[in-house]
């Protein structure tokens, strides 16, 4: 997959109106999924990623420990533009389905493993959480 296919795919599915407003929330994501990973796993994850997206990740990950609100708080941050907490959300949420997509099954299952339970929620594998 190339990285416009990536960011492509990620405009369709939330119906933004541009590429460059999809791009941004993908990097925002990973910016931030960046921040909660550790140790090598932010760059593990960074060379499975199309183009120039692995940019958005840190070649050692800071490991912060926060919760999925606040990982969806500092995503609309990231994002800016009046993004919402919860169009954050959606924006990670998406973008966590072309992860799954994107990157092998190891690495999906390392990344994943260094998140806890509430995280199920930005990777839809449980009931989705009301926001």
């Amino acid at each position: 997959m190339q990285e416009h296919e990536f960011v492509s795919a990620v405009k369709e599915s939330l119906e933004l109106p541009d590429n460059a407003t999809a791009e941004r929330a993908v990097r925002a994501t990973l910016t931030v999924l960046g921040q909660r990973l550790e140790g090598g796993e932010a760059k593990d994850l960074a060379s499975q990623l199309p183009g120039g997206l692995s940019d958005a990740l840190p070649s050692e990950g800071a490991g912060e420990r926060f919760d999925v609100d606040t990982f969806y708080q500092r995503i609309a941050e990231q994002e800016g533009a009046g993004v919402t907490v919860a169009q954050a959300r959606q924006h990670a949420r998406a973008i966590a389905k072309g992860l799954e997509t994107a990157l092998s099954d190891g690495e999906w299952q390392n990344f994943t493993s260094q998140l806890p339970t509430d995280y199920q929620d930005f990777l839809g594998t449980e009931p989705v959480q009301k926001h």
